[in-house]
């Protein structure tokens, strides 16, 4: 090295402040952007805007003027009918936590045989999550008949789907030591599986199992179309004979029902998932102290025992009429094989691109209106606590209302068709989204946000540079997971009138018409698993 090398000044290599572009990232925003595009060409062809709100106004009112007052049923009769809706939806969560268990732990990393029994597994999951209960409640109703076991058999295999995924994935994030320690002191795999696995994941465990039990309630009213009994049903026959006030008054106490099951869940939850404070006692072993936080969570394990014992009895649940019926299983499923692949597969087809259409302008009418409600229920983004609580509460407000009573309100307003399908659809996802925005915003790093601040900038400008760019990946996610719901859901508010593929599967259902039941299936399973498989690409590609 020469002299002159020396007293050349050195310069800093220049440092990115930005992560260099990959293909698979540019990919990926580009489909998200596309995705965008598709829902406001949807939005705009469907013509959702405040006019299509106001031309309706007059239909409304008229609509008020045959719901006013209410025409609520006997308390004994009313009793009884939440009773037996409850009981349902209780028995079918348990189903569905029980058999999504072994899935679970069949799908997970760490836990699963090998790779063909995680890829099985995980392909159960799907198809579970793929196959809308409505179309299981049409299968199971040819087998039972009217009655409860329809409605817990198609409720907790379709529940299947999203019970199973979350408890595979809280299985995979346990702590791989205790279950090293068992296999290490010679512990066969069923004792590391029950005291290296299940203490850890208990929580989760029933956290996933009470949050489906709230979505199993609304779901229950969409069931009591196609002969499940309970609410759902009740409100089905005051609709089909126009008797308004009746329908509606159930409604209302299905509104009410969620609203309180969500709160007592909650409440729950959190008795039951409480840690109370360990300590050593004289004989060298862990036990907690019998507090007033012990007692209390003893309670709810024993008021959950003795509320599922009584829903097996409410939901009217019998092995001999399971038995029964799986003498008939073979012939019911030949009335559904082969699909109908005739001239209506064409009509079938265009019907289910308004299904899509529908779910599109609707994810994209909930995405808008949840970013700014989801943001004001955020605690670090709303401008004071009570804000924040406020805001949670409208969240659960909307949350409480099955989308099919939207629905029907929005057929009345805007007539039949997709626009009453899609104001239902995005004002529904209003509830669930906005709350998996709030809780997003409140898992940022709030250590980017405190530097903004001490900088002087506004607390917009803390949303709009610090919080919002940390919590978008997961926005993402949570809207596609939104858009694969409202596919589901689209078909099934096609059964009052909303449009699309639904009312073909309705018509098909009541003229025993099974094999377009089969492809309508096969083609809302093939729409859903095409969303499935690009929002897993996009949610690997984004949380890079």
């Amino acid at each position: 090295m020469t002299a002159v090398d020396f007293a050349r000044p050195r310069t800093a290599p220049a440092r990115r402040t930005l992560a260099r572009p990959t293909p698979g990232g540019a990919a990926a925003w580009l489909a998200v952007l596309a995705l965008l595009a598709a829902a406001t060409w949807a939005f705009v062809d469907l013509r959702l805007n405040v006019a299509t709100i106001v031309d309706g106004a007059g239909n409304a009112v008229d609509f008020a003027s045959r719901t006013l007052p209410l025409d609520f049923p006997p308390v004994g009769e009313l009793l009884a009918l939440c009773g037996q809706t409850l009981a349902i939806v209780v028995c079918a969560t348990l189903f569905a936590s029980l058999v999504s268990a072994p899935i679970a732990v069949l799908a997970a990393r760490g836990t699963a045989l090998g790779a063909t029994s995680r890829v099985a597994a995980r392909a159960l999951i799907v198809v579970a999550r793929a196959v809308p209960d409505v179309v299981l409640a049409i299968v199971f109703f040819r087998m039972f008949g009217f009655g409860g076991l329809t409605g817990v058999l198609a409720m907790g295999l379709h529940s299947v789907g999203m019970v199973g995924k979350l408890y595979a994935d809280a299985v995979e994030q346990v702590d791989p030591g205790p279950r090293t320690a068992i296999r290490a002191a010679g512990g066969s795999r069923l004792q590391e599986l029950v005291s290296g696995v299940l203490p850890q994941v208990l929580p989760s465990f029933v956290a996933t199992s009470l949050h489906r039990l709230d979505i199993n309630l609304r779901v229950s009213v969409v069931l009591g179309f196609v002969g499940v009994g309970g609410l759902g049903q009740a409100i089905a026959d005051a609709l089909r004979t126009l008797d308004y006030r009746r329908g509606i008054a159930l409604a209302s106490v299905v509104f009410a029902l969620c609203v309180v099951v969500e709160v007592v869940s909650g409440a729950i939850r959190r008795a039951l998932l409480g840690a109370g404070a360990p300590r050593r006692s004289a004989g060298a072993r862990i036990s907690p102290p019998w507090t007033v936080a012990r007692l209390r969570r003893t309670g709810y394990w024993l008021l959950t025992g003795a509320v599922v014992v009584v829903s097996f009895w409410g939901a009217d649940v019998s092995v001999g009429q399971l038995v029964r019926a799986a003498r008939d299983t073979g012939p019911t499923l030949a009335l559904f094989w082969p699909p109908e692949t005739g001239g209506i597969l064409p009509e079938l087809l265009g019907e289910l691109l308004v299904t899509v259409r529908i779910a599109l302008a609707a994810t994209l009418l909930g995405a808008v209106l949840s970013l700014p409600l989801g943001a004001l229920a955020a605690a670090n983004v709303a401008p004071r606590p009570a804000v924040a609580r406020f805001f949670r509460g409208v969240l659960l407000a909307v949350r409480g209302v099955p989308e099919l009573v939207l629905a029907i309100i929005f057929v009345v307003i805007t007539g039949l068709g997709a626009v009453a399908g899609a104001l239902a659809l995005g004002v529904g996802s209003v509830g669930l989204l906005g709350k998996l925005v709030a809780d997003s915003l409140e898992e940022v790093d709030r250590g980017r946000e405190q530097a903004l601040r001490a900088t002087g900038a506004s607390r917009l400008q803390v949303f709009c540079a610090a919080t919002l760019p940390q919590a978008a990946p997961a926005f993402v996610a949570h809207v596609l997971y939104q858009l694969d719901t409202n596919i589901r859901s689209a078909t099934l508010l096609g059964l009052v009138g909303a449009g699309g593929i639904g009312y073909y599967l309705l018509n098909a259902s009541r003229v025993l018409e099974f094999g377009v039941v089969t492809t309508v299936l096969l083609l809302t399973f093939a729409a859903v698993l095409l969303v499935e498989l690009l929002a897993l690409w996009l949610r690997h590609v984004l949380a890079r």
